[in-house]
């Protein structure tokens, strides 16, 4: 089909690989099926992941990775878990596949969650959140963690947005990298 202009999770897979040489701590804010932590994984010395749905983090404890932390929890917790700096955050939001979809990530606990995160990343570290505006909640959140992130300081963050714009409602990668300095 697309080369680059593909799967946005993907996407998101190719940023950490190209761009990202530091490999120790990585976090999952969001588990659900586990392709993002099980990326992470192969790549990573350490990785949390967290997920509210008990189906969610039971189905991944049985694969039973020794440096994967399964955490059942909200994302909004990570200070309560992480004592340490991150390399890499990602955030995929919304609902599970194939699950209800009125179990979903929340605009408020998800930015809570995003500023927390943005303080436990070492410099140079990176957050990478696929958005999906597709349903209501969705929308909401998008729109709320759009509005914060293009309010960072550009000293302090490079702040980017991925978005197909020939697809209605489509899903958006946004990309935020802690300055080394």
């Amino acid at each position: 089909m697309y080369n680059y202009v593909n799967d946005i999770n993907e996407l998101v897979h190719t940023i950490i690989m190209l761009y990202y040489s530091k490999c120790n701590i990585a976090v999952d804010a969001t588990l659900g099926n586990g392709h993002d932590t099980d990326f992470l994984a192969s790549f990573f010395n350490k990785v949390y992941s967290f997920d509210i749905q008990k189906s969610s983090t039971d189905n991944y404890l049985a694969k039973n990775k020794n440096n994967v932390i399964v955490i059942h929890d909200s994302h909004i917790n990570l200070e309560l878990y992480i004592k340490e700096e991150i390399d890499v955050i990602v955030y995929n939001l919304g609902y599970l596949p194939g699950s209800s979809k009125e179990v979903t990530t929340k605009s408020d606990s998800t930015l809570t969650s995003i500023k927390i995160a943005l303080k436990l990343l070492i410099p140079g570290g990176i957050l990478l959140a696929v958005m999906y505006p597709g349903h209501m909640e969705g929308k909401k959140e998008s729109e709320t963690i759009v509005k914060f992130a293009s309010k960072l300081s550009k000293k302090a963050f490079g702040v980017m947005l991925h978005t197909f714009i020939n697809r209605d409602n489509a899903p958006q990668l946004l990309i935020i990298e802690k300055n080394f300095n």
